[in-house]
């Protein structure tokens, strides 16, 4: 039914269409693992990492004792932040500032090494979160979010930064889905702003305004999440 390579994922994009088409309504408790590892045909295991990526997008919440349950208002009724799942290795805020570091010198060195055809993947990217975010496919968003920042990793002239980049990929994901329930409408079109004014910088073949506008928008995603990196 899945790709197997993508597997979570695949399961979290189906269950998210049955919470935008009604299937599962607002406050509605989720049928149990084993009911829905079956329907899809998938492990638990990779049904719990379904799970965790729809509760950190504010599409579903887990009460002790009680259940998982779709939110009432499809990410951002509660206004609250799924619990950060790395936080028995690193804090939130130091993921973020890791980000920071890393991501604006990745964007420096790239500059003067990206195609023509990285430029039009970036920009369709960009327009795909833009049109996700308008349809509320908050996993599509996501996904072309971190397609844009990975198409400046693949350009990066240190292959080390680029290997580091990989190591820590899955902590990176979850800061560019963390902020989701509590960004509103303004902080999205500002972010697609961000990623145009960093795509106009590495255009111009500028590593200083390419670095700081990746510091930029690094920073005020950050800011979205209630840190200060």
């Amino acid at each position: 039914m899945f790709n197997r390579t993508l597997l979570p994922q695949s399961v979290a994009r189906e269950i998210q269409g049955m919470i935008q088409d009604g299937t599962l309504k607002p406050g509605e408790k989720i049928p149990s693992q084993r009911e829905f590892a079956q329907k899809f045909g998938v492990s638990r295991a990779s049904l719990r990492e379904a799970l965790l990526t729809l509760e950190t997008l504010g599409l579903i919440k887990t009460e002790a004792g009680r259940g998982t349950f779709v939110t009432a208002g499809g990410g951002k009724s509660e206004g609250d932040m799924a619990p950060w799942r790395y936080s028995e290795t690193h804090s939130v805020f130091d993921v973020f500032q890791t980000r920071m570091i890393l991501e604006s010198e990745i964007a420096a060195l790239a500059c003067g090494r990206l195609a023509a055809t990285q430029f039009d993947a970036m920009e369709d990217a960009t327009n795909r979160m833009e049109k996700c975010w308008a349809d509320q496919d908050l996993i599509a968003n996501v996904e072309a979010d971190l397609e844009f920042h990975g198409t400046i990793v693949a350009a990066c002239s240190n292959s080390m930064l680029r290997d580091l980049y990989k190591t820590v990929r899955d902590q990176i994901t979850e800061t560019q889905r963390q902020p989701i329930p509590i960004t509103d409408p303004e902080r999205m079109r500002e972010s697609i702003g961000e990623h145009r004014k960093i795509m106009a910088a590495l255009r111009d073949n500028d590593p200083e305004r390419a670095r700081k506008e990746m510091q930029t928008h690094v920073r005020n995603t950050a800011r979205c999440a209630g840190l200060q990196a």
